[in-house]
């Protein structure tokens, strides 16, 4: 191995230096901090579990994505998590089975994955969130929207945005308003995803048509979803959409994508992604869904945050903290209650140490700190 292997990070991981570590710092508190504030307890999952567990917990959830490896205790296979939130299933219906519901848990902490997604290389990633246990109604959904809107308005970024989703429409509407062969699903959903009416033509989805159209500001998208005629099979989803949206007063800007599925691979009649200016690409996703239990398991309402790339646009302008330099021989006790009342301090080890060369804003004097 030469010097410069040795040097190297893995694709799709980087270190965070002193002020990308402060903002990390700084913007995970933010967030935590509204979370708590709402009533959500904080747990911590392990890192690695049986990968069954990880994998089969929710509907969609890809175990190709993780990285996996045989557990030379057990001999059963293991993975590194990608996603927090089976993790959050788990301990939902097994640690606290009993505790009262609705449960409000939160999390925050690394994710890793195999490979990247689309334009972003990270293959780590940060991941903050909450998860609202028992409840997938329009209240639960109103909620965890207005708290993951909150929590990223805290950190200081400006210009969030809301694009709504209904994941299972395709399902909603084959059912029995625009009914569809079984074969005929998956191709309807593609045509969807690519926006391609020529394709939804083809593959005997002509009524599906009018969804590529129900798109953009929410209030004139959501006007031309009530325009589809669906034998009310649409009805109580708008209505939905329609409290959820007003419930935000205007803080955010809205949209609407109803046939949006990118990123929804457990999420069932409610999707929504959380956007920043000046950061490309979604900052957090969230929805409802149901946790695969005895019976029909359990529903959910809840969200991820990925927060790297506000860390990113946010560090830049991170103040630079005051920091005090203690000379040699400097008052122990006084440092000690600098500290105690929020300064940091940086001693001296050797004469050649100075305030200038440490980076250091202040000097400790006889009547405290003195700038430089």
């Amino acid at each position: 191995m030469t010097d410069l292997d040795s040097s190297l990070l893995p694709e799709g991981l980087e270190d965070r230096l002193p002020r990308e570590a402060a903002t990390t710092t700084r913007v995970m508190r933010s967030l935590q901090d509204v979370m708590h504030g709402h009533g959500y307890d904080r747990v911590l999952p392990p890192m690695i579990e049986f990968e069954k567990s990880l994998a089969t917990r929710m509907a969609g959830i890809q175990s190709r994505r993780m990285f996996r490896f045989t557990d030379p205790s057990s001999l059963r296979m293991m993975g590194l998590r990608s996603d927090h939130t089976p993790q959050i299933g788990r301990i939902a219906q097994t640690r606290l089975a009993e505790a009262a519901r609705p449960l409000r848990l939160m999390y925050a902490g690394q994710v890793l994955t195999i490979k990247s997604d689309g334009l972003n290389p990270a293959r780590e990633k940060l991941q903050c969130g909450a998860e609202l246990i028992g409840a997938d109604n329009v209240a639960a959904a109103t909620e965890i929207v207005s708290l993951a809107v909150e929590a990223l308005q805290a950190t200081g970024i400006s210009g969030v945005s809301v694009d709504f989703t209904l994941p299972d429409l395709v399902d909603t509407l084959a059912a029995k308003a625009f009914p569809l062969e079984p074969g005929q699903i998956e191709a309807v959903r593609r045509e969807l995803d690519t926006k391609d009416a020529g394709g939804l033509r083809d593959v005997g989805g002509e009524a599906y048509v009018p969804l590529l159209y129900a798109t953009g500001e929410f209030d004139s998208a959501i006007e031309k979803l009530c325009e589809i005629d669906a034998g009310g099979a649409l009805a109580s989803r708008i209505t939905a959409l329609r409290e959820i949206a007003a419930s935000l007063n205007g803080t955010t800007r809205l949209t609407l994508d109803p046939s949006e599925r990118h990123g929804f691979e457990y999420q069932t009649w409610f999707g929504f992604t959380l956007y920043a200016a000046g950061v490309r690409g979604p900052v957090g996703r969230g929805g409802t869904y149901r946790i695969a239990g005895a019976g029909e398991g359990e529903v959910a309402t809840g969200f991820s945050l990925y927060p790297d790339a506000l860390i990113d646009l946010l560090s830049p302008s991170e103040p630079a903290e005051d920091r005090v330099f203690l000379p040699l021989g400097h008052n122990r006790d006084e440092a000690a209650r600098l500290r105690s009342i929020g300064w940091r301090t940086v001693a001296a080890l050797t004469d050649a140490d100075s305030a200038a060369a440490l980076g250091c804003t202040h000097v400790l004097g006889v009547s405290g700190p003195e700038k430089v």
